[in-house]
């Protein structure tokens, strides 16, 4: 048995409205994954299983990591947030919003009203997001030796979720806590996988590069 560690991509184009302007890292996020690459290096962490979503800037990510090509799987991908506030704003004119503290209260707002089936004609279901972030963590497993899975915030708070037993304004509150290139890791205690970690930056805490601890 080993353990499973979750990686949020760099940070992506902050400027984005869309889901397609977002996928792809800024220059800082190329930077936080290349000294994010380099602890590992230094740390001599080793990861036999590398997995990433299908997203540029998951790709993107571990690419600037340094990490083997990655087993590239759609069930890690990101909530297509973008789309569910838009639908979010025109069903219910709660307005998307432009600034960090707006978002703070839009995403538990928007999270709770999707797991309600609130949103009519989401990108998809609530219980199926839940559903594949379960089996894919399933099918990765703990067999084989320690991964290491590149992915999103959303994705990294529902696994949280499952892990700990969150409802959703905790999973949002979770959400909004995880930086880019931050790691997260689950280990199998029992039967269960449970956080062993979160939120760690440690290729971030030199005082020199604290600037790079962004959350978007």
């Amino acid at each position: 048995m080993s353990h499973i560690t979750l990686v949020r991509h760099g940070q992506a184009n902050t400027a984005a409205r869309d889901e397609q302007s977002y996928d792809k890292l800024s220059d800082l996020g190329h930077q936080q994954a290349r000294w994010l690459g380099g602890h590992l290096q230094d740390t001599r962490a080793h990861y036999p299983r590398v997995y990433s979503g299908t997203l540029t800037r998951h790709v993107e990510t571990a690419a600037s990591m340094g990490l083997p090509e990655p087993i590239r799987d759609p069930r890690l991908n990101e909530v297509e947030y973008f789309n569910l506030a838009q639908l979010f704003e025109q069903q219910h004119n709660v307005m998307v919003p432009t600034d960090r503290e707006g978002f703070v209260e839009h995403l538990p707002r928007t999270f709770t009203a999707w797991a309600n089936g609130q949103i009519a004609d989401a990108p998809e279901t609530f219980a199926a997001f839940e559903a594949r972030v379960a089996d894919a963590l399933h099918d990765i497993g703990t067999e084989g030796g320690p991964a290491i899975v590149v992915t999103s915030g959303a994705l990294i708070s529902m696994a949280v979720r499952q892990a700990m037993g969150l409802d959703i304004p905790a999973m949002a509150r979770v959400a909004l806590a995880i930086m880019n290139t931050s790691m997260h890791r689950l280990h199998p205690i029992g039967s269960q996988l449970s956080p062993v970690l979160f939120n760690a930056v440690p290729h971030l805490e030199a005082p020199d590069r604290h600037y790079a601890q962004t959350h978007l």
